[in-house]
């Protein structure tokens, strides 16, 4: 039954995981390979790429405790962890144009019961000067016709997402996969980050209208008559002045990534604050506080980091380590108890406090 208890549920997802590996492998080798021939059956479009990965079972946990743990806690909804992990098996198509977007979707349409789709495209396309990661994310199962068959019963209650989109989305995803600076840098950096995601997008137009003005042109040599034709986007030259016209804001003086690597360094000399980890951590941050400030985070850290030391020196003797996100939490629940309570998972707050009962001079 679900419940509250994250480390009841842990171990229930780690068992799950256990013992269904074996059947997620075979899912994820049938999932590919049948999407991958309805595809190449199918003269819309030229052959795309498909691949296929299996989600490793912590990266399960860490996904669920970053995403919906503290909602969850927060709203005392009892869980299973497996059931907020839609992408446990992940088929990726990779196709040359936009444009062959819509016809995959249709032809997996019709061979899969589709639960849920999301249409980054859309989304990205109807947000007025934003541009960044575009693909369209289906969610997908067996349908009844399929579970006829044998060799699919054992998959029916299997669900699998399957991501649609370009070589050029597909490149951006991985180098934005790298940048992960870009939601708390300063205001400058991050407009740059938006000009490279522009030019990404513009250059996904570009293909597609060159492909629509050569055929055109084809068409028209018949006719004796060169005449291209196709939409014509933005120039790269207009992008950029766009972006870098935008006038500076207070944003670049909020508390960002290099604030939090400055000064956690001070406190936490040997430890790696990875880039990625650390940007996601800021962010999360000001989620509880738009409005923190380097001054302020330095202020908490140098009250309450040594009370959190010591706590952590507890936990240690009781074989479990806190690492130095973790004792941020703590420093910054210290800090400031109201706006930061769910910082802090059920547990861990109810065990700090009654820490701090005992030891309370």
């Amino acid at each position: 039954m679900p419940s509250l208890n994250f480390g009841e549920e842990k171990e229930r997802f780690i068992n799950y995981y256990s013992a269904n590996y074996e059947l997620l492998k075979q899912a994820e080798d049938s999932f590919r390979s049948l999407i991958s021939t309805l595809i190449s059956n199918t003269s819309e479009f030229e052959k795309p790429t498909v691949t296929s990965r299996l989600k490793d079972r912590d990266g399960c946990i860490e996904k669920f405790s970053y995403r919906y743990q503290s909602d969850l806690e927060k709203e005392k909804t009892h869980y299973e962890i497996k059931d907020h992990i839609t992408d446990l098996i992940g088929v990726r198509v990779v196709c040359l144009y936009e444009s062959d977007i819509p016809h995959i979707a249709e032809t997996v349409n019709g061979h899969f019961e589709v639960l849920e789709v999301t249409d980054k495209i859309k989304k990205m396309e109807e947000t007025e000067s934003s541009f960044g990661y575009k693909g369209l994310h289906l969610d997908i199962k067996i349908d009844n016709s399929r579970l006829k068959l044998p060799e699919w019963t054992c998959y029916r209650e299997i669900q699998v997402e399957l991501q649609i989109r370009t070589i050029i989305q597909d490149a951006w995803s991985n180098l934005d996969h790298k940048i992960k600076y870009k939601k708390s840098i300063p205001l400058p950096l991050k407009r740059r980050v938006n000009v490279l995601a522009a030019l990404f997008e513009l250059a996904d137009h570009e293909f597609l209208n060159i492909k629509k003005s050569t055929r055109s042109m084809e068409e028209q040599a018949k006719m004796d008559t060169i005449h291209s034709s196709g939409d014509v986007g933005p120039s790269a030259k207009d992008i950029i002045d766009l972006y870098l016209s935008f006038p500076l804001s207070s944003e670049e003086k909020r508390f960002n990534v290099f604030d939090f690597l400055n000064i956690a360094n001070k406190y936490f000399e040997e430890y790696n604050f990875y880039n990625y980890k650390a940007d996601g951590f800021v962010q999360e941050l000001l989620g509880y506080d738009p409005s923190l400030n380097p001054e302020q985070f330095n202020k908490a850290m140098e009250n309450h980091l040594l009370c959190v030391n010591n706590y952590a020196d507890y936990q240690k003797s009781n074989y479990n380590r806190l690492n130095p996100f973790t004792k941020v939490r703590h420093v910054m629940y210290l800090y400031d108890k109201d706006k930061y309570e769910y910082i802090l998972y059920d547990n861990q707050r109810n065990n700090f406090d009654k820490w701090l009962s005992e030891n309370s001079s």
